[in-house]
């Protein structure tokens, strides 16, 4: 499917952020990059873009971000872009002869949306509104801006920014059918150049109909404040992972935000930060290999660390849209690597001031109980993401309880303890999975 998107406003409210808002930085992307991507994982193939203020330098950078991502982007002129937005969706109406997908560059949104309303099916001449029905909670709108709609049974019966009765939010986000560019024309022939007067045609007609996002992160993106919402939205919305455990749930991943927010500004990759952190625990199991607490805890200390960094790997490469099954399965390879060398250093320490066979035999325990913990991960969660996403979380002892009680063990001067918990907790943790397995088929 195609995609139009409306880019050719000024943005007066926002300009201190640059002098062309579609290029305003966001989170280490350009609005109407991070627009693009998000729209192109969602699915669609090829992309058409309505510039107008400051036309040349938004064309010079969307012809560098397709060929960097191989995305077809044609830009379209629209020399009339003080005008209302309406005209700027005409501009492509002998570009755009079937169904497509028509977005505003500064509306940031959860790709998901999409992937469910492209594929919903439009009767002849219709349009589909995605639409928001939270206008009770939602602290992402600006109410004196929004433009509100009135929904019953999934059609449009009014939409406006000073509409009294109402009952959703529209996200601009549509799916549209041709139909759209008559619509527009006609409502200018009426004297009111906007999508919103194209929309009434439309809605007069009983051919605008709404789709509900369900509750799924979007924001217009037209002040200082709402950047800051954008901000808050997206970190929270994207860096979530449903598989992660407690200590990095509560813990590593507040952390890792911070530090995530600082790389963005910088050209690092994820695979460069999966690469720093695993020599972070290389480093930090030297240190176990020497006697004494100091070496101990500073191990420990450069081992956490290191799980705290990891995590910033896969969040750079979520908000850049740079993850990839290499990126994933280099960074799970290095991980194990890094638990080897861990435990294998903690024996040692362990080992070195009393050289017992039951000292080894934890530590082969606790070697292999960490392995087979991550083996053990792929279908365990794949079960759990089948079964339990309502819940939005399950139980999970995984590599961040494990490096988090080295730490603490560390910290407390017990390493033998530390070695003994692991080897019990992750051999108890993979039976518990390989149980929970067997018992749903």
């Amino acid at each position: 499917m195609k995609c139009l998107i409306l880019a050719a406003g000024r943005g007066s409210r926002i300009a201190k952020r640059g002098d062309s808002k579609p290029l305003i930085s966001f989170l280490g992307l350009t609005l109407i990059e991070r627009v693009i991507l998000a729209a192109s994982k969602s699915g669609i193939s090829e992309f058409y873009v309505v510039t107008g203020y400051n036309n040349t330098k938004l064309e010079h950078f969307l012809q560098a971000l397709s060929r960097e991502r191989k995305i077809p982007i044609i830009p379209i002129r629209n020399y009339d872009w003080k005008a209302e937005n309406g005209i700027s969706v005409l501009k492509a109406k002998e570009l755009l002869n079937e169904n497509f997908i028509l977005l505003m560059s500064d509306h940031i949104f959860d790709e998901s949306i999409l992937v469910n309303l492209k594929n919903q099916t439009l009767n002849d001449g219709e349009v589909m509104l995605a639409v928001d029905y939270n206008t009770e909670s939602n602290g992402l709108v600006d109410i004196d801006d929004v433009t509100k709609v009135l929904v019953s049974d999934g059609k449009l019966l009014g939409i406006g920014k000073t509409i009294d009765n109402y009952n959703a939010y529209d996200t601009g986000i549509f799916l549209c059918s041709p139909s759209i560019f008559d619509s527009v024309e006609k409502s200018i022939a009426g004297g009111d150049s906007s999508l919103s007067g194209g929309m009434k045609v439309l809605i007069k007609d009983g051919k605008a109909r709404a789709f509900d996002i369900a509750g799924k992160f979007w924001i217009d993106i037209d002040d200082e404040n709402a950047l800051k919402k954008a901000k808050r939205g997206v970190l929270r919305s994207t860096l979530g992972k449903f598989a992660d455990g407690p200590v990095s749930r509560y813990l590593n991943r507040p952390v890792s935000i911070r530090i995530t927010e600082w790389l963005l500004k910088t050209n690092i990759t994820p695979n460069q930060v999966s690469t720093i952190s695993f020599i972070l625990s290389v480093t930090g199991a030297i240190f176990f290999l020497f006697e004494g607490y100091l070496n101990l805890v500073a191990g420990a200390i450069l081992a956490q660390f290191a799980s705290i960094i990891d995590g910033s790997d896969g969040e750079i490469a979520r908000l850049k849209f740079k993850a990839s099954e290499f990126g994933g399965w280099y960074d799970a390879v290095l991980d194990r690597y890094a638990d080897a060398f861990l435990l294998f250093g903690l024996t040692w320490h362990v080992f070195s001031s009393n050289r017992s066979f039951y000292i080894l035999l934890i530590g082969f325990l606790s070697i292999i109980g960490s392995f087979m913990n991550s083996y053990t991960a792929d279908k365990y969660d794949g079960l759990m993401k089948r079964k339990l996403t309502a819940m939005g979380s399950y139980f999970r002892i995984g590599r961040d309880v494990r490096i988090f009680t080295i730490f603490v063990g560390a910290m407390l001067n017990l390493p033998l303890l530390t070695l003994t918990l692991i080897a019990l907790i992750m051999n108890a943790e993979n039976v518990r999975r390989v149980i929970i397995i067997k018992k749903n088929g």
